[in-house]
């Protein structure tokens, strides 16, 4: 394992989307088992460690949406060959965080193609910083590197199927794609949607909320009542849930910022709690309330 899938598996954003928990740096990794679940006649969502993984399977091959961490690479092949016996041909990357890019290296070795959005491919490709885990990420080995890289949309036609890849700017990071499948109605969110309470944004990474929001907007756009929706971590979800969650979003948005126009600090903001009447269902997972207000604070 090299250097940057070790610091990935052991720095906490392994989020386990079936029984969604935390693990604290340091803290003994349990056994993970990968599942599959069928959304379409080719088309599937594997949960284990890390972010969802869309599978298509049909006569032009395999392809996945992320690839969870280097560890657990031969335990999605062997998910995989539950389902198909065609090696994966292509891996789309929605960002480049680790706990979506960790199989990169073995996926890449093994002669599948990479394709990520430009910023992806930088980002992967020069030392970065995560100052919210308080890790320095090492540049990407090459065979991890996204080799093919769009900038605004991208059309895959496989599997006789249309998937639309877009990229919605600064919301989850500078990189993110969310991914449509036309024939299928089937959306993966990437981690513009954590089904899992407040989410992520990295802004070091150039998150935003305001570009989250927009992400989810973007997402909701894309959907209709029938869509299965994939999201980042957490179970699958339904376009009105997916609604109910930027309702939640913009209003607690609305809240920090009325409160920073009034010139308060971060720390005064945090004490006024403003996330406080959305704390119960969204606040005791991975981002807690006093994280969730600095994301938002600090992106503004």
């Amino acid at each position: 394992m090299t250097l940057i899938n070790r610091i990935y598996w052991a720095m906490g954003l392994a989020l386990t989307t079936v029984t969604p928990t935390v693990m604290a740096h340091g803290e003994k990794q349990p056994e993970v088992t990968i599942k599959a679940q069928q959304l379409s006649d080719g088309l599937y969502v594997l949960f284990g460690q890390g972010g969802n993984i869309g599978l298509s399977v049909g006569d032009d091959g395999v392809y996945i949406i992320d690839d969870q961490y280097a560890p657990l690479t031969d335990k999605i092949n062997a998910a995989i060959d539950d389902i198909s016996d065609q090696p994966v041909k292509f891996v789309i990357n929605t960002h480049w965080h680790g706990d979506h890019t960790g199989g990169n290296e073995n996926f890449g070795k093994a002669g599948a193609t990479i394709v990520a959005h430009d910023n992806v491919r930088k980002r992967m490709n020069s030392d970065q910083v995560m100052a919210f885990f308080d890790r320095e990420v090492p540049a990407a080995p090459k065979a991890a590197l996204p080799v093919v890289t769009f900038d605004h949309e991208l059309s895959l036609h496989l599997n006789n199927d249309e998937m639309r890849v877009y990229h919605v700017a600064n919301a989850h990071t500078d990189g993110d794609a969310i991914i449509y499948f036309a024939k299928d109605n089937v959306l993966h969110m990437g981690d513009t949607y954590f089904n899992i309470g407040y989410p992520f944004i990295d802004t070091d990474s150039g998150g935003s909320i305001d570009g989250y929001i927009a992400a989810l907007q973007k997402g909701l756009e894309l959907s209709d009542d029938k869509t299965k929706i994939i999201p980042g971590h957490g179970p699958m979800s339904t376009k009105a849930e997916m609604a109910d969650y930027v309702a939640m979003l913009t209003s607690l948005r609305g809240n920090v910022a009325a409160l920073k126009s009034k010139g308060k600090s971060l720390e005064a903001v945090i004490a006024a709690k403003p996330s406080a009447e959305f704390d119960e269902k969204n606040g005791k997972n991975f981002i807690k309330p006093d994280q969730i207000v600095t994301f938002i604070y600090n992106s503004l």
